[in-house]
């Protein structure tokens, strides 16, 4: 029998910058969630599209949608992120938090499954699921997240923000660690999932693929294609800000053999 998921309150955080094209269908993917008691927590990062006049129409019929504008604003989209992420978690009210880029969505089942997980794991923080690599509902594939070794990379592969759920008090703890306006490449889902990976020696991957992660030429992730000059600066960047959090854990940093073929490289970089 099926297990059903205890009718615990939790929050999705929904954090956007410009993407007024995606927001109905991402809210629409919440509203046909088959898990009920939950609140959509929306950020929009002071956008300079039309999104937050889709937001005012979409909050009259949604009632379950909290609408906050964040009132920081620097110069790199990490930072800016980073500050909406923590904005959406104390506007929340949910003891566990989903996140949710606004250009994503959730499979309708989602919350639900995930919720079941977390009953069955009363000391669970932290979650991922998989996502779908979506480019359109003709193109999509599964993402694969293979295991590595700490010898090789000094961190596990992870999903992307849109999987990752963690509880409230877990997360509040660790924001002063992973927030610091250093580090300008790194987001706030490698931040996270590195303090996870630094606190519990793993990362919980639930096998089901739960996300739909949208794929756009204007996404930021297609600055940094995989070898490129900028790919390189942020991994070596990545490795600085695994020595820093070590630091910080009174951990002493694992050293790869990708960390000196990363400095390596960027020796020749401009």
């Amino acid at each position: 029998m099926k297990k059903k998921s205890k009718n615990k309150f939790v929050s999705v955080v929904v954090v956007n910058y410009n993407n007024s094209k995606y927001i109905r269908r991402c809210i629409d993917s919440l509203n046909k969630q088959t898990y009920k008691n939950f609140e959509i927590v929306f950020i929009d990062d002071q956008s300079t599209d039309n999104s937050q006049k889709i937001l005012k129409k979409i909050q009259k019929k949604v009632l379950n949608l909290n609408f906050f504008i964040t009132n920081k604003k620097t110069q790199f989209g990490c930072y800016n992120q980073i500050n909406a992420c923590q904005l959406g978690v104390k506007k929340s009210k949910g003891e566990i938090i989903f996140f949710l880029d606004s250009d994503d969505f959730f499979a309708k089942n989602k919350i639900e499954v995930v919720m079941n997980y977390f009953n069955l794991k009363s000391d669970l923080q932290f979650l991922m699921d998989k996502p779908y690599i979506f480019y359109n509902k003709n193109n999509k594939y599964r993402m694969t997240i293979r295991r590595r070794s700490e010898l090789l990379i000094s961190w596990p592969k992870i999903s992307p923000q849109s999987c990752m759920v963690v509880k409230k008090n877990y997360l509040k703890k660790i924001f002063s660690k992973i927030k610091i306006n250093k580090f300008p490449s790194l987001w706030f889902d490698f931040r996270l999932s590195l303090q996870v990976y630094l606190d519990y020696k793993k990362l919980i991957i639930l096998d089901k693929y739960l996300t739909n992660y949208q794929q756009s030429s204007s996404a930021v992730t297609s600055k940094y294609k995989k070898f490129s000059s900028n790919w390189w600066k942020r991994r070596k960047e990545a490795y600085e800000f695994n020595i820093y959090l070590c630091k910080k854990n009174n951990l002493n940093p694992k050293i790869s053999v990708d960390y000196f073929f990363s400095n390596l490289i960027n020796l020749f970089i401009k």
